[in-house]
């Protein structure tokens, strides 16, 4: 008699378990929309939070004069670190208790560490309000995309996630602009105008997301199943903790510190030691903070990697192009952020569309597409870029479109492997793949300053050394979508199975 597990193991496919299948495709509601909103607003406070302060950087300084430059450093790196370091735990964590709670908890929490930056009499008050605006956005945005995904069938969540994408867009052309009228001002209404935005979103969310309850788990053999309470793994969290912590704070300070130096090199090799002992760990674990078996899924791991290589050449292609139009060009810093803004348009033109596109190339053809396309900008750069921006519109623009095609592509698609995992574990994948984000963000930040040499205003040579860099790292993002086949598929039947794979071609 042939079983649909037999048939899996006959066809080459890997045949599902209760650890790795997908939950049956939601019935289309029509509140889906909404809840989309509510989550994209957790995301576009999280990121305008992260840009509009860096904007505000120097209004800030004027304010603490007797602050050195590295403490106020620490305004911006106590966010990006902390932020960073509790995404993954964090999710386990949202999964653990249901995600309309903690996004819940999370939005508050960030209407309140609003306030407390925006009334700081101090620097070290600042800093600890911002640590906590961190821990904040590390709750809002892998629950924000754990409460969407659900709420769409598989075919819509290329285009829910290219608007999640699209917010994020938004959110960091307007992060500049908004900074600097906020600044002009004063610094501190960047942070006083979040609380009526974050009062909106939590009487939507308590009106409009779905209730969840926390995650149990059986016996190790047989994975998490209804009926125990899962074990904690406070080991595990901490040792990732250490780990993402550690090797972030030394991506972050290594151009202040220095590349060689021993406070650098030291959180490197704690990062990297943690970063080994956590691997080690969880591989034994019986309920590990992060589970393996979420990488037995082939195109989650894919989406993972892919992210890693792609926020590598994002976050230094936006370095390289600041660099160019307020050193070699000798910009202002505003004509540099208006020079700039054709890349984000184009990112929220492109996304919203990205559900359209996806249906007609497929998931893997988009996100190579993605890649090529994103690499080609940087080329465009390398081939044309001359060293007096008199032909901008030439020289450069193009290459903006081409990356904000590429970003509008991509990311869409990658982010949309959270809908391969179960519910029980999506607020955990979603969380792993931001951390790719955060991860490839400052890795690519920190490779561009050490290609540069550090330099306010490098020259052209270095530039594009640094154009080297990114269209090679985004060629890798492309080759990581071209491994976005059938994951695991899920037979009529087994496992409450809908035979429906959220990332295969619909």
């Amino acid at each position: 008699m042939t079983t649909p597990s037999s048939k899996a193991q006959g066809s080459g496919v890997p045949a599902a378990t209760p650890d790795t299948a997908p939950d049956p495709a939601p019935t289309p509601s029509r509140r889906r929309w909404l809840i989309l909103a509510v989550a994209s607003a957790a995301q576009f406070l999280a990121v305008l939070d992260m840009i509009a302060v860096n904007i505000a950087f120097p209004a800030i300084g004027a304010d603490f004069r007797s602050a050195s430059t590295a403490e106020l450093s620490w305004v911006l790196n106590a966010y990006t670190i902390v932020l960073a370091a509790l995404l993954v735990p964090v999710g386990r964590l949202a999964d653990a208790i249901g995600g309309r709670r903690s996004f819940l908890t999370g939005i508050a929490l960030f209407g309140l560490a609003s306030v407390a930056c925006g009334a700081a009499p101090g620097l070290g008050t600042l800093i600890a309000a911002r640590v906590v605006q961190g821990v904040a956005a590390a709750v809002l945005v892998p629950t924000s995309l754990s409460l969407a995904l659900p709420a769409f069938p598989p075919r819509e969540r290329a285009t829910a996630v290219g608007v999640w994408t699209a917010v994020s867009a938004v959110a960091a052309s307007a992060g500049p602009v908004a900074g600097g009228l906020l600044a002009a001002l004063d610094w501190r209404w960047i942070f006083l105008v979040n609380p009526p935005v974050v009062l909106l979103a939590w009487v939507a969310g308590l009106r409009l997301l779905p209730r969840t309850g926390p995650v149990r788990t059986g016996p190790v053999r047989t994975g998490p199943i209804p009926g125990e309470r899962r074990r904690l793994d406070p080991l595990g969290t901490l040792l990732v903790l250490l780990g993402t912590g550690a090797l972030t704070t030394a991506c972050v300070e290594a151009a202040d510190w220095g590349y060689g130096a021993p406070a650098t090199l030291g959180f490197l090799a704690v990062g990297l030691i943690a970063a080994a002992l956590a691997v080690a760990h969880v591989r034994r674990h019986p309920d590990p903070v992060v589970d393996p078996a979420l990488f037995r899924t082939r195109a989650f791991t894919a989406a993972t990697l892919g992210l890693l290589g792609y926020f590598l050449a994002y976050a230094a292609s936006i370095l390289a192009a600041t660099l160019l139009f307020t050193g070699a060009w000798g910009w202002s810093s505003a004509r540099a952020g208006l020079a700039v803004t054709p890349w984000p348009l184009t990112v929220l033109v492109v996304s919203i569309l990205s559900g359209r596109i996806v249906r007609a190339l497929g998931e893997r053809t988009t996100a190579v597409v993605g890649g090529l396309c994103f690499a080609a900008g940087p080329v465009w750069w390398l081939l044309l870029a001359g060293g007096d921006g008199a032909h901008y519109a030439v020289e450069f623009m193009p290459g903006l479109v081409l990356t904000g095609v590429g970003a509008g592509l991509y990311q869409p698609v990658m982010f949309s492997a959270a809908g391969l995992l179960p519910a029980r574990q999506l607020s955990l994948g979603s969380g792993v793949l931001m951390m790719s984000r955060q991860g490839g963000s400052a890795l690519g930040v920190a490779a561009l300053v050490m290609i540069t040499g550090g330099a306010a205003r490098p020259g052209l040579d270095a530039l594009r050394a640094g154009w080297v860099f990114t269209a090679v790292t985004a060629a890798l993002a492309a080759v990581a979508g071209a491994a976005l086949r059938t994951g695991v598929r899920v037979d009529p039947g087994e496992n409450g199975g809908s035979g429906t794979d959220p990332l295969r071609h619909h």
